[in-house]
C-alpha cells in the first residue's frame, strides 16, 4: 500500500486528529529506533522508522489513544 493511503488510513484511526497522529509516530519511531520489533512486515534498515509507525498504526497494531 503506498504511503499517502497509509497515512489517510491512520488518520482516519486517531479520529482524524493530526497532532495525536503526529505523537503517536513521534512515539513509536523513537522505540523502534532504539531496536522495538516493527508489527509489520517491514525492515527498519530498509525503510524510515517513522514510515514503520505509520502502517501499524494504519493497521491498527499500535493502540493510540488521547
Amino acid at each position: 500500500m503506498r504511503l499517502e493511503q497509509l497515512s489517510a488510513q491512520a488518520l482516519e484511526r486517531v479520529g482524524y486528529d493530526k497532532y495525536l497522529l503526529a505523537e503517536a509516530i513521534a512515539k513509536r519511531s523513537k522505540e523502534i529506533s532504539k531496536g522495538a520489533k516493527p508489527l509489520v512486515d517491514m525492515d527498519p534498515k530498509k525503510h524510515k522508522h517513522a514510515d514503520i509507525a505509520i502502517a501499524e498504526i494504519a493497521e491498527g497494531k499500535v493502540e493510540v489513544s488521547s
